[in-house]
């Protein structure tokens, strides 16, 4: 693929800084697995008419075999973590090589600057599909990042009765309103909400954020956990999830139906996730784009790279 564009997260920055667990990056590598490209080139035994398509990528090279891919949680391949960006060259590059297998085509006319950010879009989408939310339900998502953000927008689409959005930032409170968020609200004011909410997806990986997400839900309600704190010192409860009865599901990275999820809701327009696009550098600039996003989080959720 000739990449368009690719994005940077903070699992980039953690390769950077090397902070990143070392079972999960391969030093020397090319960082970039939130990625949008064009077909140039295709193997002896791809199809001829994929070159020239617009695509995105999955990032898990699993091994199709093992009994996690059987089951379609390929991204839980038994083969070990094997990932583009982490453990194999990524999209901060002119060119990205990737098994055919793993591509998503995208619609003609798709905007490949907004496509860049439709990694992160499926693995919340996989939260959403683990959390069923229906029409009607009261639904919270805790975390007002670029996870956040697109956890809002694939909610809303259910068309929830209330959707609020717990974030430290209030300055993100009008940019939620523009993903579908009915309210916004601080972790501080948060406790007058627990019990409230059917479903509660969890998106700041933050000290205690997990907990919270526990609190919000009403007893039998579900809860998705997404974001990896360290060292959270404030554990969930056991007893409260016990008495509560409290579905509890965790995601890391996106299988393939979580993809075709993100996917679809890009193509037919119900997710958007050039709302959440902040600042855009050239690749040269990446030193600087890493900087900003460190430097001023506060008022940026998505930086791009353009090759």
């Amino acid at each position: 693929m000739r990449v368009a564009w690719s994005g940077i997260c903070g699992s980039d920055r953690e390769v950077f800084t090397g902070r990143r667990p070392a079972e999960f990056v391969r030093y020397p590598v090319v960082p970039g697995h939130e990625w949008s490209g064009t077909v140039v080139e295709v193997g002896a035994d791809v199809a001829g008419d994929l070159a020239g398509r617009h695509v995105v990528g999955e990032g898990f090279r699993n091994c199709q075999v093992c009994e996690a891919c059987r089951r379609g949680q390929n991204n839980l391949c038994s083969g070990g973590y094997d990932e583009t960006g982490f453990t194999r060259p990524g999209a901060w590059a002119d060119h990205l090589t990737l098994p055919a297998r793993l591509l998503h085509v995208l619609p003609e006319n798709a905007d490949l600057r907004v496509a860049a950010v439709l990694e992160p879009a499926a693995c919340v989408a996989e939260a959403c599909l683990k959390l069923a939310t229906e029409t009607g339900e009261r639904v919270a998502v805790v975390g007002g990042g670029g996870l956040g953000l697109l956890a809002t927008q694939l909610l809303a689409a259910a068309s929830p009765a209330e959707l609020v959005v717990v974030d430290p930032e209030p300055a993100r409170a009008d940019l939620a309103t523009e993903c579908g968020a009915t309210t916004w609200t601080s972790p501080e004011d948060a406790p007058g909400l627990f019990g409230r909410f059917d479903a509660v997806l969890e998106a700041a990986g933050a000290p205690g954020t997990a907990d919270l997400a526990t609190r919000l839900a009403r007893s039998g309600g579900r809860v998705v956990l997404t974001g990896v704190p360290a060292g959270d010192e404030r554990s969930l409860s056991p007893s409260h999830l016990l008495l509560s009865q409290i579905t509890l599901h965790t995601v890391f990275g996106a299988p393939s139906r979580a993809w075709t999820h993100a996917v679809r809701a890009f193509a037919c327009g119900l997710l958007d996730p050039a709302r959440i696009i902040s600042r855009e550098f050239a690749l040269d600039d990446a030193a600087e784009a890493l900087r900003v996003l460190g430097a001023e989080r506060k008022r940026t959720v998505k930086v791009l790279l353009r090759p």
